[in-house]
């Protein structure tokens, strides 16, 4: 059995500042995201807007050019082009929005080059199949049906009895950090250590929360270059939850009320003030 860590809000607190006088938009983290499609527009408004309201200092966004035109509608602070890898990035987030069936030979190759090379990388959805004992330092996102793809490719037996086990045998088998979504996250290293995250609420089981999960991870894994990858991802997990019950009214134990995954990223600025404090 692996040894499962339980996250708290202390712990997600280490990670968070207040920004100095002697801060810049580079030292608050640089997030570029590869995400989005013809087919899936949104996942890409949904990340980018989550990474600038979890606190990143730059976005960048490479993507066609309607879904690129989507995510300036919505938030015109970003910086789009596809010359992003010529620039600064302290982390990369891909695969969310996309589809690999559609991906052509030229976005493969320069999805494979991020996997090689030494920027933290939070793949999800779309990308998932590329991973296999990358370079990059790498954290997976994957909900229990892309898990169980997962397990299939690599030849393992189903996982759903012990998913910290399952988590943390595919962490070992692919060389990565395994982010298991659900309603309790599990976060799993390639060393068999393996981190806990109970902090959401039922309400978050709708489509786009995920997408908003990519933004926050790649904000909180730039702003925290030197915190191992399980505990930023791990914190990360617990703000997207914790914003999840600000927005649907259950943060104080009340049984809320649904919501869209915009609402999300729209009170990650709270959450984060409510850590802060």
């Amino acid at each position: 059995m692996v040894e499962v860590r339980e996250w708290s809000r202390s712990d997600t607190a280490r990670l968070f500042r207040v920004p100095s006088a002697d801060d810049d938009k580079y030292s608050r983290g640089v997030v570029a995201l590869r995400t989005g499609s013809a087919a899936y527009p949104g996942a890409a408004v949904l990340g980018v807007e989550a990474a600038w309201r979890a606190g990143a200092g730059f976005v960048r966004f490479v993507g066609d050019g309607r879904v690129s035109d989507a995510v300036l509608a919505r938030r015109p602070e970003t910086v789009t082009g596809s010359d992003v890898g010529r620039t600064r990035v302290d982390a990369w987030v891909i695969g969310s929005g996309t589809d690999a069936a559609q991906r052509s030979a030229d976005e493969e190759a320069a999805l494979r080059a991020l996997l090689t090379g030494s920027t933290r990388v939070v793949v999800d959805a779309g990308a998932l199949d590329l991973v296999d004992r990358p370079t990059a330092p790498v954290l997976l996102t994957p909900h229990a049906g892309e898990f169980s793809k997962l397990r299939a490719r690599l030849r393992l037996a189903s996982a759903e009895e012990d998913r910290a086990g399952g988590a943390a045998e595919v962490a070992r088998a692919l060389g990565v950090t395994v982010l298991l979504k659900g309603a309790r996250t599990l976060i799993a290293t390639p060393d068999g250590g393996a981190i806990a995250v109970s902090a959401g609420t039922g309400w978050l089981a709708a489509a786009g929360t995920g997408d908003v999960l990519g933004g926050v991870l790649g904000a909180l894994l730039a702003a925290n270059p030197g915190a191992p990858l399980e505990e930023a991802a791990a914190a990360g997990a617990w703000l997207h939850g914790y914003a999840a019950r600000i927005a649907s009214g259950s943060a104080n134990g009340e049984p809320g009320h649904p919501i869209v995954a915009s609402d999300v990223a729209q009170a990650l600025p709270r959450a984060i003030a409510d850590v802060l404090a």
